[in-house]
């Protein structure tokens, strides 16, 4: 039995620090190819029918009793709605509790010096404003090709990533699913290799 051939229903490139969003209606499949490797993609999810039903990291987490990402993984809301599911992953582990970065933690990790500069909250904000949304739709977060381990002493470390130009993450969206991505603008640590590249997004039908 031959598999289907799957529709191209749009291709954009996402340039380096930028927001993105779009709706992926239920049974298509979302790409996120790393085009130029170590470039973490913050993710935020929300039912396109009810944006209060959203991704929540801890049903997610509890559910598949796994902090990390990866083919298999299904992203739920805080109901246990299924939002999308995992169904093809070339890098093998994605953060699920790091979080954004924003002005406020530039400032407490790295210094004064980084107030000004663009973080991930300003990119979910901007593209949250396009359906609606403010601040205080945003959660904790995905964050798509960002290397997070637990150290022994219980410490989040922050490294290189594993990921390598090209390769991709495949959602399959379970509903109409609202997808929000900030390609994260982070020069102060290494999970974009300190210099912030361009991702592309494809989705199929």
């Amino acid at each position: 039995m031959t598999t289907p051939t799957r529709v191209v229903v749009l291709d954009e490139t996402v340039p380096a620090n930028a927001p993105w969003s779009a709706i992926v209606r239920a049974g298509d499949q979302l790409e996120i190819i790393d085009l130029h490797g170590n470039q973490a993609v913050d993710c935020l999810l929300y039912s396109a029918a009810d944006r209060t039903d959203r991704y929540s990291a801890q049903a997610t987490v509890a559910a598949q009793r796994n902090i990390f990402l990866t083919t298999g993984s299904v992203l739920r809301t805080e109901a246990g709605t299924p939002l999308m599911t995992v169904v093809a992953d070339e890098v093998g582990n994605h953060d699920t509790i790091a979080g954004a970065c924003s002005q406020e933690s530039n400032t407490l990790r790295y210094g004064h010096h980084t107030r000004h500069q663009h973080a991930c909250v300003e990119n979910f904000l901007t593209a949250a404003l396009e359906w609606g949304l403010g601040k205080r739709d945003l959660v904790s977060n995905i964050n798509w090709f960002m290397n997070v381990p637990v150290e022994a002493d219980g410490t989040l470390g922050i490294v290189d990533g594993l990921s390598a130009p090209g390769k991709k993450v495949t959602l399959r969206a379970e509903i109409d699913t609202l997808v929000l991505v900030s390609n994260c603008p982070q020069i102060n640590n290494p999970c974009n290799g300190f210099d912030p590249t361009p991702v592309r997004m494809v989705v199929t039908r």
